[in-house]
């Protein structure tokens, strides 16, 4: 798809304190918890062996060694450029509240993941003269995976959604309709699912079981259920237009998303590549902020909508939904 940047309509620039709040105040919060671990264990140090375990083989034993410091620093690096990079996300390109929601989950899950697995693992360590003498535990790894997506689904649950913002400017002349008496209606309703991130997810499901069930790790067992979970939600969608707008719905009813029809500047048929675009398969941001629903690749609908904002699903027969959208947009803005 060639891109092109989101149509404007009214201010364009109110959605600008909302994303730097988010930005900061997730970004804060993530790199705190980062801090608080670093404190943690460095307090530890005159009960931790030198070096450390820093690394474990299948079987549990450390194979693995390194310094208490650069043990730390690693975690300090790693997740300050992975927060950073969150938060200039949502900073420069956080006009859909969509956006905010997934960056600034994502800032604090890595934050607490990094965090709980660091404390987690040297905490088994502590008394010891040899760290080879130290074991990990079977459910650390799915404990820090699991437990962080609770503050992170408090975090998307609370930043608050997009204000009503109706077009101030008609959609566009060259936008197709769907020529319609003025009583009549229509509903456009498409299903998608499937694509190749079915078949990544399939593999991801199986290698992880398979690796709990070898090693006897069954608390890893909980990864590859989270996993099912997970492509469940982003890999079936319902997708609708009608009199209100378009309404997007996970097959299992969330996550979901909704544009009302008078915030629609103008809906177009494209072609996708999720890779180049959006980075990959799912419910994803791209590239200025526009939200992508690209369980594939190939034929899809753009939304563009007012304050700078922009949707893309792939699904099938995006010309019809397209034009009637439009038509739809131009009865609620003539209202």
């Amino acid at each position: 798809m060639t891109y092109r940047s989101p149509a404007t309509s009214g201010t364009t620039a109110a959605w600008k304190p909302r994303a730097h709040r988010a930005a900061l105040w997730s970004g804060g919060a993530a790199l705190a918890l980062l801090l608080v671990a670093a404190a943690v264990v460095l307090s530890w140090r005159s009960q931790l062996p030198d070096p450390i375990a820093s690394h474990w083989a299948a079987d549990g034993r450390p194979d693995g060694f390194s310094s208490l410091g650069g043990f730390v620093a690693v975690l300090l690096i790693t997740g300050v450029v992975c927060i950073l990079a969150f938060s200039a996300l949502c900073w420069f390109w956080g006009q859909a509240s969509m956006t905010r929601r997934i960056v600034a989950a994502s800032s604090v899950w890595i934050g607490a993941f990094l965090a709980m697995l660091t404390v987690g693992s040297l905490w088994n360590q502590r008394g010891l003269t040899d760290a080879a003498q130290a074991t990990n535990s079977s459910g650390l790894v799915a404990l820090a995976v699991l437990v962080p997506l609770v503050p992170a689904a408090l975090v998307a649950l609370l930043l608050p959604g997009d204000p009503p913002l109706a077009a101030t400017t008609p959609v566009r002349a060259d936008a197709a309709r769907v020529p319609l008496a003025p009583q009549e209606r229509a509903v456009w309703l498409r299903r998608v699912h499937g694509g190749p991130g079915i078949v990544v997810g399939v593999v991801a499901i199986a290698v992880t079981a398979a690796i709990a069930v070898l090693t006897q790790l069954w608390a890893l067992l909980m990864v590859p259920v989270l996993l099912a979970v997970l492509f469940a939600c982003f890999f079936e969608f319902e997708v609708r237009v009608d009199a209100s707008g378009l309404r997007v719905r996970s097959g299992l009813g969330w996550p979901r998303t909704f544009i009302p029809a008078d915030e629609v500047l103008a809906a177009s048929k494209v072609d996708v590549n999720p890779f180049t675009e959006f980075g990959g398969w799912g419910w994803r941001v791209g590239r200025h902020g526009r939200v992508g629903i690209v369980p594939r690749g190939g034929e899809a609908l753009l939304v563009e909508r007012s304050g700078e904002r922009s949707l893309v699903v792939t699904i099938d027969d995006a010309a019809a939904g397209a034009a009637l959208l439009n038509t739809m947009a131009d009865r609620a803005q003539a209202r």
